[in-house]
């Protein structure tokens, strides 16, 4: 109830947590609202929206506002999937490398670091393109990118908690280091776990669009990014191929940023009584 109370106060995070309802409610309901298909024609090419059809449709006759429906099941697929993926390993490789110090934090933090100075985007790139362009390819090349921020955020939060007394005082006592882990030490760190998580959602999202605009997504699945690439020769005629995709990302992007701040002004404690 307390973390509820906090949580109301934030318009910002209130208007985040509506719009990524109404997204997620949309990707819910997309096999029933809009059966069959994404890639299916219904009717002539380039109809306008708020016609016949509420998005209008594209070069090839498709429903567009059954693309957006069927795309929002896929960037919320992707972008959770490949959020778990990088929070796994790099709590991991941050929490052991945080706890035990010395030379495994010297060789767990060189190997972070090396991830580090590899271009985001391009590496992403290599990664679909080496592995070929799939849901699966995309999720990993996602969650490869984003794990080493969570190592270095973890690994910090570790080593602060480590230096506390209770967990001196566990230490002392005899308690194995999986359980001074597990049971005081992380669940300590997860505030700041989980709104590093929402942001990686978010990024995850854009970077799985780009993929899919520039050809590297699954070709057997609709999404926005796709959407986006396809229509953009047609913009100046066609508008709300390219507009009304765009729009969905941005803003479940923003809202995903918005219920982020959120959660970070609700969670962390430094911020609570502002």
């Amino acid at each position: 109830m307390a973390f509820w109370r906090r949580f109301v106060r934030s318009r910002s995070a209130l208007l985040g947590l509506a719009v990524l309802t109404i997204v997620v409610v949309a990707a819910a309901t997309a096999p029933i609202a809009f059966s069959g298909s994404p890639f299916r024609r219904v009717d002539q090419p380039f109809l306008p929206p708020f016609g016949s059809y509420l998005f209008g449709t594209d070069v090839l006759g498709r429903d567009v506002a059954a693309g957006i429906a069927h795309g929002a099941r896929t960037s919320l697929m992707i972008g959770l999937l490949a959020t778990v993926g990088a929070m796994v390993v790099g709590t991991v490789m941050g929490g052991v490398a945080g706890y035990y110090g010395g030379l495994v934090d010297d060789v767990l933090m060189r190997v972070t670091e090396f991830f580090q100075t590899i271009p985001t985007f391009l590496f992403a790139i290599l990664l679909v393109a080496i592995l070929a362009p799939s849901i699966k390819s995309i999720v990993i090349a996602i969650a490869v990118v984003s794990w080493p921020a969570v190592a270095r955020l973890v690994r910090g939060e570790f080593m602060a908690m480590r230096s506390r007394e209770f967990v001196q005082a566990c230490i002392c006592l005899g308690m194995s280091d999986r359980r001074v882990i597990f049971r005081h030490i992380l669940p300590n760190c997860l505030s700041p776990i989980i709104v590093t998580g929402s942001l990686i959602v978010a990024t995850a999202i854009l970077i799985e669009s780009a993929l899919s605009f520039l050809g590297l997504g699954d070709p057997n699945t609709m999404s926005w990014g796709f959407m986006i690439g396809a229509g953009r020769t047609f913009l100046r005629t066609a508008w709300w191929l390219c507009t009304i995709p765009g729009i969905a990302i941005l803003l479940t992007v923003l809202a995903i940023n918005l219920l982020g701040e959120g959660l970070n002004d609700t969670l962390n404690p430094r911020l609570r009584n502002r």
